[in-house]
Protein backbone atom coordinates (compact mmCIF):
# COMPACT_ATOMS: atom_id res chain seq x y z
CA UNK A 1 0.00 0.00 0.00
CA UNK A 2 1.12 3.74 -0.86
CA UNK A 3 0.59 6.28 1.99
CA UNK A 4 0.16 9.42 0.48
CA UNK A 5 1.83 12.57 2.29
CA UNK A 6 1.07 16.09 1.27
CA UNK A 7 3.40 19.14 2.30
CA UNK A 8 4.96 17.68 5.81
CA UNK A 9 2.42 15.37 6.82
CA UNK A 10 2.85 12.77 8.55
CA UNK A 11 1.74 8.79 7.45
CA UNK A 12 -0.98 7.78 9.44
CA UNK A 13 -1.53 4.40 8.61
CA UNK A 14 -0.94 1.07 10.38
CA UNK A 15 1.91 -0.08 7.84
CA UNK A 16 4.42 3.05 8.89
CA UNK A 17 3.90 3.37 12.67
CA UNK A 18 4.94 1.64 15.68
CA UNK A 19 1.94 -0.62 16.59
CA UNK A 20 2.16 0.69 20.56
CA UNK A 21 2.79 3.83 19.96
CA UNK A 22 -0.50 5.84 21.12
CA UNK A 23 -1.46 9.36 19.26
CA UNK A 24 -2.90 11.77 21.77
CA UNK A 25 -5.33 14.23 20.28
CA UNK A 26 -6.18 16.79 22.11
CA UNK A 27 -9.25 18.70 22.24
CA UNK A 28 -8.90 21.05 24.98
CA UNK A 29 -9.73 23.88 22.88
CA UNK A 30 -12.58 22.74 20.96
CA UNK A 31 -14.53 20.12 22.83
CA UNK A 32 -13.08 21.28 26.19
CA UNK A 33 -14.33 25.02 25.16
CA UNK A 34 -17.52 23.62 25.08
CA UNK A 35 -17.98 23.27 28.87
CA UNK A 36 -20.41 25.84 30.25
CA UNK A 37 -18.70 29.56 31.22
CA UNK A 38 -15.04 27.54 30.03
CA UNK A 39 -14.97 29.67 26.74
CA UNK A 40 -11.35 31.15 26.15
CA UNK A 41 -10.10 34.31 24.34
CA UNK A 42 -7.61 34.38 21.32
CA UNK A 43 -4.84 35.16 23.22
CA UNK A 44 -5.77 32.25 25.98
CA UNK A 45 -6.02 29.73 23.05
CA UNK A 46 -2.59 30.51 21.81
CA UNK A 47 -1.23 30.24 25.41
CA UNK A 48 -3.03 26.90 25.53
CA UNK A 49 -1.93 25.43 22.26
CA UNK A 50 1.97 26.60 22.90
CA UNK A 51 1.65 24.68 26.20
CA UNK A 52 0.08 21.75 24.35
CA UNK A 53 2.93 21.70 21.68
CA UNK A 54 5.84 22.06 24.30
CA UNK A 55 4.35 19.08 25.66
CA UNK A 56 4.22 16.80 22.58
CA UNK A 57 0.70 16.59 22.05
CA UNK A 58 0.23 14.80 18.50
CA UNK A 59 -3.02 16.69 17.03
CA UNK A 60 -4.51 19.85 18.48
CA UNK A 61 -8.12 19.84 17.29
CA UNK A 62 -8.22 24.10 17.76
CA UNK A 63 -11.88 24.83 17.27
CA UNK A 64 -14.89 23.97 14.67
CA UNK A 65 -14.48 26.78 12.05
CA UNK A 66 -17.78 26.88 10.92
CA UNK A 67 -19.45 27.86 14.42
CA UNK A 68 -18.24 31.61 14.52
CA UNK A 69 -15.70 34.07 13.30
CA UNK A 70 -14.04 33.67 16.60
CA UNK A 71 -13.78 30.04 16.19
CA UNK A 72 -12.30 30.28 12.84
CA UNK A 73 -10.13 33.37 14.15
CA UNK A 74 -8.32 30.94 16.29
CA UNK A 75 -8.14 27.93 14.05
CA UNK A 76 -6.20 30.24 11.82
CA UNK A 77 -3.87 31.89 14.41
CA UNK A 78 -2.89 28.41 15.98
CA UNK A 79 -1.99 27.19 12.25
CA UNK A 80 0.37 29.98 11.71
CA UNK A 81 1.75 29.43 15.40
CA UNK A 82 2.48 25.28 15.91
CA UNK A 83 5.15 23.78 14.01
CA UNK A 84 5.40 20.43 14.53
CA UNK A 85 1.75 19.61 16.14
CA UNK A 86 -0.91 18.11 13.07
CA UNK A 87 -3.77 21.18 13.51
CA UNK A 88 -7.23 19.95 13.50
CA UNK A 89 -10.61 21.48 12.92
CA UNK A 90 -13.97 20.00 12.85
CA UNK A 91 -16.64 20.05 10.60
CA UNK A 92 -20.17 18.38 9.64
CA UNK A 93 -20.88 16.30 7.23
CA UNK A 94 -21.70 19.15 4.71
CA UNK A 95 -19.49 21.12 2.41
CA UNK A 96 -19.66 24.30 3.56
CA UNK A 97 -18.51 23.50 6.81
CA UNK A 98 -15.21 21.09 5.46
CA UNK A 99 -15.01 23.96 3.01
CA UNK A 100 -14.99 26.49 6.32
CA UNK A 101 -12.11 23.93 8.12
CA UNK A 102 -9.59 23.96 4.77
CA UNK A 103 -9.73 27.72 5.13
CA UNK A 104 -9.14 27.99 8.55
CA UNK A 105 -6.57 25.50 8.16
CA UNK A 106 -4.20 26.75 5.32
CA UNK A 107 -1.34 28.20 7.28
CA UNK A 108 -1.02 24.94 9.02
CA UNK A 109 2.71 22.92 8.10
CA UNK A 110 0.05 19.65 9.28
CA UNK A 111 -3.31 19.76 9.07
CA UNK A 112 -6.73 17.58 9.59
CA UNK A 113 -9.91 17.92 8.90
CA UNK A 114 -12.23 15.80 11.29
CA UNK A 115 -15.84 15.64 9.84
CA UNK A 116 -18.13 13.73 11.66
CA UNK A 117 -21.97 12.42 11.09
CA UNK A 118 -24.14 10.72 13.85
CA UNK A 119 -25.17 7.30 13.29
CA UNK A 120 -27.25 5.47 15.66
CA UNK A 121 -30.96 4.91 15.51
CA UNK A 122 -32.03 7.43 17.62
CA UNK A 123 -29.83 10.14 16.27
CA UNK A 124 -30.37 9.51 12.59
CA UNK A 125 -34.04 9.52 13.10
CA UNK A 126 -34.66 12.13 15.86
CA UNK A 127 -31.79 15.00 15.20
CA UNK A 128 -30.83 14.19 11.33
CA UNK A 129 -34.42 13.06 10.23
CA UNK A 130 -32.39 11.06 7.56
CA UNK A 131 -32.40 7.39 6.21
CA UNK A 132 -29.50 5.29 6.93
CA UNK A 133 -28.69 4.64 3.19
CA UNK A 134 -28.48 8.88 2.90
CA UNK A 135 -26.36 8.88 6.01
CA UNK A 136 -24.02 6.18 4.13
CA UNK A 137 -23.60 8.40 1.25
CA UNK A 138 -23.28 11.54 3.29
CA UNK A 139 -20.08 9.40 4.71
CA UNK A 140 -18.37 8.94 1.56
CA UNK A 141 -19.13 12.58 -0.10
CA UNK A 142 -18.19 14.37 3.13
CA UNK A 143 -14.71 12.63 3.51
CA UNK A 144 -14.22 12.29 -0.55
CA UNK A 145 -14.58 16.47 -0.26
CA UNK A 146 -12.22 16.66 2.79
CA UNK A 147 -9.65 14.65 1.07
CA UNK A 148 -9.18 18.14 -1.12
CA UNK A 149 -7.90 19.67 1.56
CA UNK A 150 -5.76 17.34 3.57
CA UNK A 151 -4.65 13.89 3.05
CA UNK A 152 -5.37 14.09 6.72
CA UNK A 153 -8.85 13.26 7.35
CA UNK A 154 -10.46 11.77 10.37
CA UNK A 155 -14.49 10.86 10.49
CA UNK A 156 -16.42 10.30 13.14
CA UNK A 157 -19.75 8.12 13.88
CA UNK A 158 -21.56 10.39 16.44
CA UNK A 159 -23.00 8.29 18.86
CA UNK A 160 -21.24 5.32 17.95
CA UNK A 161 -21.23 3.17 21.46
CA UNK A 162 -25.34 3.34 20.34
CA UNK A 163 -25.01 1.95 16.51
CA UNK A 164 -25.70 -1.04 15.20
CA UNK A 165 -22.75 -2.76 14.25
CA UNK A 166 -23.60 -3.71 10.88
CA UNK A 167 -24.04 -0.45 9.88
CA UNK A 168 -21.28 1.46 11.79
CA UNK A 169 -18.45 -1.15 9.82
CA UNK A 170 -20.07 -0.28 6.46
CA UNK A 171 -19.51 3.39 7.32
CA UNK A 172 -16.32 2.70 8.67
CA UNK A 173 -15.30 0.70 5.66
CA UNK A 174 -16.77 3.39 2.71
CA UNK A 175 -14.99 6.47 4.63
CA UNK A 176 -11.41 4.88 4.50
CA UNK A 177 -12.07 3.77 1.01
CA UNK A 178 -12.95 7.68 0.75
CA UNK A 179 -9.55 8.56 1.97
CA UNK A 180 -10.20 8.77 6.09
CA UNK A 181 -6.66 7.78 7.19
CA UNK A 182 -8.37 7.72 11.10
CA UNK A 183 -11.40 6.72 12.02
CA UNK A 184 -12.92 7.51 15.33
CA UNK A 185 -15.66 5.81 18.12
CA UNK A 186 -17.34 8.27 19.99
CA UNK A 187 -19.06 7.74 23.18
CA UNK A 188 -20.58 10.98 22.90
CA UNK A 189 -23.01 10.44 25.95
CA UNK A 190 -20.72 8.71 27.87
CA UNK A 191 -22.72 5.29 28.09
CA UNK A 192 -20.52 2.61 28.07
CA UNK A 193 -18.93 0.30 30.65
CA UNK A 194 -15.15 -0.78 29.56
CA UNK A 195 -15.60 -4.41 28.65
CA UNK A 196 -18.18 -3.17 26.42
CA UNK A 197 -16.60 -0.14 24.73
CA UNK A 198 -13.41 -2.25 24.84
CA UNK A 199 -15.62 -5.37 22.55
CA UNK A 200 -16.62 -2.34 19.85
CA UNK A 201 -13.09 -1.29 19.09
CA UNK A 202 -12.04 -5.22 18.91
CA UNK A 203 -14.90 -5.39 16.60
CA UNK A 204 -14.22 -3.02 14.47
CA UNK A 205 -10.67 -4.35 14.30
CA UNK A 206 -11.81 -7.98 13.05
CA UNK A 207 -14.71 -7.19 10.91
CA UNK A 208 -13.81 -4.36 8.62
CA UNK A 209 -11.72 -5.83 5.73
CA UNK A 210 -9.26 -2.41 5.49
CA UNK A 211 -9.37 -1.36 8.98
CA UNK A 212 -5.23 -1.79 8.45
CA UNK A 213 -5.21 1.64 6.42
CA UNK A 214 -6.73 3.55 9.39
CA UNK A 215 -5.77 4.24 13.06
CA UNK A 216 -8.62 3.59 15.33
CA UNK A 217 -9.36 6.46 17.83
CA UNK A 218 -11.67 6.79 20.83
CA UNK A 219 -13.52 10.09 22.27
CA UNK A 220 -14.67 9.01 25.25
CA UNK A 221 -17.34 11.57 27.64
CA UNK A 222 -17.74 10.97 31.37
CA UNK A 223 -21.27 11.22 32.73
CA UNK A 224 -20.63 8.07 34.41
CA UNK A 225 -16.95 8.74 35.41
CA UNK A 226 -15.70 6.14 32.91
CA UNK A 227 -13.97 7.95 30.28
CA UNK A 228 -10.25 7.31 31.32
CA UNK A 229 -11.16 3.31 31.90
CA UNK A 230 -12.77 2.87 28.37
CA UNK A 231 -10.42 4.75 26.42
CA UNK A 232 -7.79 2.82 27.97
CA UNK A 233 -10.17 -0.29 26.97
CA UNK A 234 -10.12 1.12 23.46
CA UNK A 235 -6.48 1.11 23.42
CA UNK A 236 -5.84 -2.76 24.56
CA UNK A 237 -7.66 -3.30 22.09
CA UNK A 238 -6.52 -2.21 19.05
CA UNK A 239 -7.60 1.97 19.15
CA UNK A 240 -3.87 3.49 18.85
CA UNK A 241 -5.21 7.32 19.18
CA UNK A 242 -7.01 8.71 22.24
CA UNK A 243 -8.98 11.62 21.77
CA UNK A 244 -9.00 13.97 25.53
CA UNK A 245 -8.61 16.99 27.24
CA UNK A 246 -6.08 18.91 29.72
CA UNK A 247 -8.19 18.41 33.91
CA UNK A 248 -11.14 16.18 31.60
CA UNK A 249 -12.12 19.39 30.71
CA UNK A 250 -15.69 18.76 27.95
CA UNK A 251 -19.50 19.05 27.65
CA UNK A 252 -21.18 17.69 30.65
CA UNK A 253 -19.31 15.83 32.59
CA UNK A 254 -16.48 16.20 30.70
CA UNK A 255 -13.51 14.48 28.44
CA UNK A 256 -11.20 11.45 29.22
CA UNK A 257 -8.24 13.73 31.11
CA UNK A 258 -5.53 13.43 28.90
CA UNK A 259 -3.31 13.41 32.11
CA UNK A 260 -4.76 10.39 33.55
CA UNK A 261 -4.33 8.60 30.31
CA UNK A 262 -0.55 9.33 30.16
CA UNK A 263 0.23 8.44 33.78
CA UNK A 264 -1.55 5.36 33.51
CA UNK A 265 0.31 4.20 29.94
CA UNK A 266 3.49 5.51 31.78
CA UNK A 267 2.69 3.80 35.16
CA UNK A 268 1.24 0.35 34.15
CA UNK A 269 3.97 -0.35 31.28
CA UNK A 270 3.29 -3.73 32.71
CA UNK A 271 0.19 -4.37 31.77
CA UNK A 272 -0.75 -1.82 29.02
CA UNK A 273 2.58 -1.73 26.92
CA UNK A 274 2.48 1.59 24.68
CA UNK A 275 4.01 4.72 24.74
CA UNK A 276 3.15 8.57 24.22
CA UNK A 277 5.21 11.07 22.86
CA UNK A 278 3.95 13.45 25.92
CA UNK A 279 7.08 15.09 27.88
CA UNK A 280 5.01 14.58 31.19
CA UNK A 281 6.54 16.83 32.88
CA UNK A 282 4.47 19.54 31.76
CA UNK A 283 1.47 17.88 32.61
CA UNK A 284 0.90 20.25 35.67
CA UNK A 285 1.86 23.55 33.83
CA UNK A 286 -0.76 22.93 31.53
CA UNK A 287 -3.59 21.81 34.04
CA UNK A 288 -2.82 24.87 35.94
CA UNK A 289 -2.93 27.36 32.70
CA UNK A 290 -6.34 25.75 31.68
CA UNK A 291 -7.47 26.30 35.01
CA UNK A 292 -6.80 30.09 35.17
CA UNK A 293 -7.72 30.67 31.37
CA UNK A 294 -11.08 28.38 31.96
CA UNK A 295 -11.86 29.55 35.40
CA UNK A 296 -13.04 26.17 36.02
CA UNK A 297 -10.82 25.25 39.17
CA UNK A 298 -9.23 21.45 39.24
CA UNK A 299 -10.81 19.64 42.40
CA UNK A 300 -8.36 18.71 45.26
CA UNK A 301 -8.42 15.16 45.00
CA UNK A 302 -8.15 15.36 41.12
CA UNK A 303 -6.70 12.12 39.92
CA UNK A 304 -2.58 13.39 38.88
CA UNK A 305 -3.08 17.13 38.61
CA UNK A 306 -4.98 17.71 41.95
CA UNK A 307 -3.89 20.07 44.96
CA UNK A 308 -3.90 16.68 47.45
CA UNK A 309 -2.47 14.43 44.65
CA UNK A 310 0.84 14.12 46.56
CA UNK A 311 -0.17 15.14 49.60
CA UNK A 312 -0.29 12.53 52.30
CA UNK A 313 -1.91 13.33 56.38
CA UNK A 314 -2.36 9.77 57.61
CA UNK A 315 0.22 9.54 59.98
CA UNK A 316 0.53 5.44 58.66
CA UNK A 317 0.93 7.37 55.67
CA UNK A 318 3.46 9.69 56.61
CA UNK A 319 5.73 7.38 58.10
CA UNK A 320 5.78 4.78 55.07
CA UNK A 321 6.33 7.94 52.89
CA UNK A 322 9.17 9.19 55.11
CA UNK A 323 11.05 5.86 54.84
CA UNK A 324 10.51 4.81 51.26
CA UNK A 325 8.33 7.11 49.06
CA UNK A 326 7.04 4.74 46.94
CA UNK A 327 5.23 3.11 49.53
CA UNK A 328 2.71 5.29 49.00
CA UNK A 329 3.00 6.83 45.91
CA UNK A 330 3.15 5.25 42.22
CA UNK A 331 4.67 8.17 40.50
CA UNK A 332 6.94 10.86 41.49
CA UNK A 333 5.73 14.26 42.00
CA UNK A 334 8.65 15.17 39.73
CA UNK A 335 7.65 13.20 36.80
CA UNK A 336 4.70 15.21 36.17
CA UNK A 337 5.89 18.48 36.94
CA UNK A 338 6.02 19.24 40.65
CA UNK A 339 9.71 20.08 42.17
CA UNK A 340 10.60 20.57 45.20
CA UNK A 341 11.88 24.83 44.35
CA UNK A 342 15.88 25.04 44.64
CA UNK A 343 15.09 28.39 45.67
CA UNK A 344 13.58 29.82 48.15
CA UNK A 345 11.99 33.15 47.38
CA UNK A 346 11.44 35.93 49.79
CA UNK A 347 11.51 39.93 50.33
CA UNK A 348 15.12 39.83 50.25
CA UNK A 349 15.20 37.56 46.86
CA UNK A 350 16.68 39.42 43.97
CA UNK A 351 15.88 40.01 40.48
CA UNK A 352 18.22 37.16 39.22
CA UNK A 353 16.80 34.79 41.44
CA UNK A 354 13.45 35.56 40.24
CA UNK A 355 14.15 35.26 36.38
CA UNK A 356 15.52 31.82 37.41
CA UNK A 357 12.58 31.10 39.71
CA UNK A 358 10.73 32.41 36.34
CA UNK A 359 12.46 30.30 34.39
CA UNK A 360 11.70 27.11 36.50
CA UNK A 361 8.52 28.08 36.03
CA UNK A 362 8.27 28.10 32.35
CA UNK A 363 7.78 31.76 31.79
CA UNK A 364 9.65 34.32 29.35
CA UNK A 365 9.38 37.99 29.66
CA UNK A 366 10.86 40.85 28.72
CA UNK A 367 12.85 43.34 29.89
CA UNK A 368 9.97 45.55 30.54
CA UNK A 369 7.84 43.17 31.61
CA UNK A 370 10.00 41.38 34.05
CA UNK A 371 10.73 44.53 35.72
CA UNK A 372 6.63 45.02 36.42
CA UNK A 373 6.55 41.73 38.03
CA UNK A 374 9.43 41.89 40.05
CA UNK A 375 7.91 44.94 41.64
CA UNK A 376 4.62 43.04 42.45
CA UNK A 377 6.78 39.99 43.59
CA UNK A 378 8.49 42.66 46.32
CA UNK A 379 5.10 43.99 47.30
CA UNK A 380 3.90 40.56 47.59
CA UNK A 381 7.11 39.71 49.82
CA UNK A 382 6.38 42.44 51.68
CA UNK A 383 2.62 41.21 53.05
CA UNK A 384 3.55 37.09 53.31
CA UNK A 385 6.32 35.47 54.81
CA UNK A 386 6.45 32.22 52.39
CA UNK A 387 5.78 32.76 48.87
CA UNK A 388 5.23 29.12 46.72
CA UNK A 389 5.49 28.63 43.33
CA UNK A 390 1.90 28.80 42.82
CA UNK A 391 1.80 32.61 44.22
CA UNK A 392 4.54 33.80 41.60
CA UNK A 393 2.19 32.05 38.51
CA UNK A 394 -0.76 33.97 39.72
CA UNK A 395 1.41 37.38 40.00
CA UNK A 396 2.69 36.71 36.35
CA UNK A 397 -0.71 35.78 35.12
CA UNK A 398 -1.87 39.35 36.25
CA UNK A 399 1.07 40.86 34.62
CA UNK A 400 0.00 39.38 31.31
CA UNK A 401 -2.34 42.43 30.24
CA UNK A 402 -0.68 44.66 28.50
CA UNK A 403 -3.90 45.83 26.01
CA UNK A 404 -6.14 46.35 28.82
CA UNK A 405 -7.95 49.65 28.48
CA UNK A 406 -9.06 49.16 31.94
CA UNK A 407 -6.87 49.09 35.19
CA UNK A 408 -7.28 49.22 38.75
CA UNK A 409 -5.33 51.89 40.85
CA UNK A 410 -6.53 51.73 44.06
CA UNK A 411 -9.33 50.63 45.85
CA UNK A 412 -10.64 51.76 49.78
CA UNK A 413 -13.28 49.61 50.99
CA UNK A 414 -15.54 49.99 54.43
CA UNK A 415 -17.13 46.81 55.64
CA UNK A 416 -18.39 45.65 58.71
CA UNK A 417 -21.75 44.84 60.83
CA UNK A 418 -22.77 48.08 61.65
CA UNK A 419 -23.21 49.49 57.33
CA UNK A 420 -22.84 50.61 55.38
CA UNK A 421 -20.28 49.04 52.80
CA UNK A 422 -18.93 51.28 50.88
CA UNK A 423 -16.55 51.26 47.98
CA UNK A 424 -14.11 53.87 47.08
CA UNK A 425 -12.12 53.04 43.33
CA UNK A 426 -9.81 54.65 41.18
CA UNK A 427 -9.57 53.26 37.52
CA UNK A 428 -7.33 54.04 34.70
CA UNK A 429 -9.46 54.05 31.81
CA UNK A 430 -8.19 54.64 27.93
CA UNK A 431 -5.09 56.23 30.20
CA UNK A 432 -7.50 58.62 32.32
CA UNK A 433 -7.74 58.41 35.98
CA UNK A 434 -10.99 58.20 37.27
CA UNK A 435 -12.47 58.05 40.64
CA UNK A 436 -16.01 56.63 42.51
CA UNK A 437 -17.28 55.78 45.39
CA UNK A 438 -20.29 53.65 46.00
CA UNK A 439 -22.87 52.03 48.65
CA UNK A 440 -23.97 48.23 48.12
CA UNK A 441 -24.99 45.40 49.75
CA UNK A 442 -21.61 44.00 51.18
CA UNK A 443 -18.01 44.70 50.08
CA UNK A 444 -18.23 42.76 47.02
CA UNK A 445 -21.37 44.22 46.04
CA UNK A 446 -20.10 47.70 46.41
CA UNK A 447 -16.54 47.30 44.83
CA UNK A 448 -18.67 46.19 41.61
CA UNK A 449 -20.98 48.88 41.59
CA UNK A 450 -18.21 51.17 42.01
CA UNK A 451 -16.69 49.61 38.60
CA UNK A 452 -20.23 49.51 36.79
CA UNK A 453 -20.30 53.23 37.86
CA UNK A 454 -17.61 53.96 35.44
CA UNK A 455 -17.80 51.41 33.30
CA UNK A 456 -21.67 51.25 32.33
CA UNK A 457 -22.63 47.81 31.14
CA UNK A 458 -25.41 45.65 30.95
CA UNK A 459 -23.60 42.14 31.99
CA UNK A 460 -25.01 40.02 34.10
CA UNK A 461 -22.53 38.19 36.67
CA UNK A 462 -22.60 34.44 36.35
CA UNK A 463 -19.93 33.41 38.46
CA UNK A 464 -18.31 34.84 41.59
CA UNK A 465 -16.02 32.04 42.89
CA UNK A 466 -12.85 32.33 45.66
CA UNK A 467 -9.94 30.17 45.63
CA UNK A 468 -6.66 30.65 48.06
CA UNK A 469 -3.71 29.38 46.12
CA UNK A 470 -1.85 28.91 49.10
CA UNK A 471 -2.01 27.81 52.40
CA UNK A 472 -2.08 29.95 55.21
CA UNK A 473 -3.94 33.36 56.33
CA UNK A 474 -1.92 35.22 54.07
CA UNK A 475 -1.90 33.35 51.32
CA UNK A 476 -3.19 34.82 47.94
CA UNK A 477 -7.05 34.98 46.86
CA UNK A 478 -7.37 33.67 43.01
CA UNK A 479 -10.89 34.89 42.22
CA UNK A 480 -12.81 34.10 39.18
CA UNK A 481 -15.52 36.23 37.85
CA UNK A 482 -18.03 35.61 35.00
CA UNK A 483 -19.83 37.62 33.10
CA UNK A 484 -22.30 37.40 30.39
CA UNK A 485 -23.45 39.85 27.76
CA UNK A 486 -25.13 39.46 24.28
CA UNK A 487 -25.06 35.40 24.27
CA UNK A 488 -21.38 35.60 25.32
CA UNK A 489 -19.40 34.59 28.26
CA UNK A 490 -15.88 35.85 29.56
CA UNK A 491 -13.97 34.96 32.56
CA UNK A 492 -11.90 37.02 34.37
CA UNK A 493 -8.93 36.38 36.50
CA UNK A 494 -7.36 38.35 39.56
CA UNK A 495 -5.31 37.31 42.59
CA UNK A 496 -4.40 39.34 45.59
CA UNK A 497 -3.33 38.63 49.35
CA UNK A 498 -6.55 41.04 49.44
CA UNK A 499 -9.51 39.29 48.69
CA UNK A 500 -11.44 42.23 47.53
CA UNK A 501 -8.41 43.62 45.21
CA UNK A 502 -8.39 39.99 43.96
CA UNK A 503 -11.88 40.04 43.01
CA UNK A 504 -12.22 43.76 41.15
CA UNK A 505 -8.71 42.48 39.27
CA UNK A 506 -10.73 39.89 38.10
CA UNK A 507 -14.01 41.85 37.43
CA UNK A 508 -11.78 44.43 35.46
CA UNK A 509 -10.21 41.54 33.60
CA UNK A 510 -13.71 40.18 32.75
CA UNK A 511 -15.03 44.13 31.31
CA UNK A 512 -11.45 43.89 29.52
CA UNK A 513 -12.29 40.70 27.23
CA UNK A 514 -15.72 41.83 26.91
CA UNK A 515 -14.48 45.85 25.43
CA UNK A 516 -12.70 43.24 22.97
CA UNK A 517 -15.65 41.86 21.78
CA UNK A 518 -17.67 45.15 21.45
CA UNK A 519 -14.52 46.23 19.76
CA UNK A 520 -15.31 44.23 16.98
CA UNK A 521 -18.78 46.20 16.68
CA UNK A 522 -17.65 49.56 17.38
CA UNK A 523 -13.93 50.01 18.11
CA UNK A 524 -14.58 53.44 19.46
CA UNK A 525 -17.38 52.33 22.11
CA UNK A 526 -16.68 51.93 25.83
CA UNK A 527 -20.30 50.91 27.08
CA UNK A 528 -22.69 49.02 25.80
Amino acid sequence: MTTQVDSGHRPHTNSTRDANRVVIFDTTLRDGEQSPGASMNLDEKLRVAEVLEAMGVDVIEAGFPIASNGDYEAVEAISRLVKDATVCGLARASKKDIERAGMALKPARRKRIHTFISTSPLHMRAKLQMEPDAVHQAVIDSVSFARQFTDDVEWSCEDGTRTEHDFMCRCIESAIKAGATTINIPDTVGYSIPEEFGALIRMVMNRVPNIDKAIVSTHCHNDLGLAVANSLAGVANGARQVECTINGLGERAGNAALEEIVMTLRTRHDKMPFTTGIKTELITKASRLVSQVTGMQVQNNKAVVGANAFAHESGIHQDGMLKNASTYEIMTPESVGLTESKLVMGKHSGRHAFRRKLEELGFAMDAAALDDAFKRFKDLADKKKDIYDEDIVALVDEEARENDRIRVVSLQVVAGTKGPQTAEIELEIDGVVQHHKAEGDGPVDATFKAVRALVPNTATLQLYQVHAVTQGTDAQAEVTVRLFEDGKSVNGLGADTDTLVASVRAYVNALNKLLVKRQKRAPEALTA
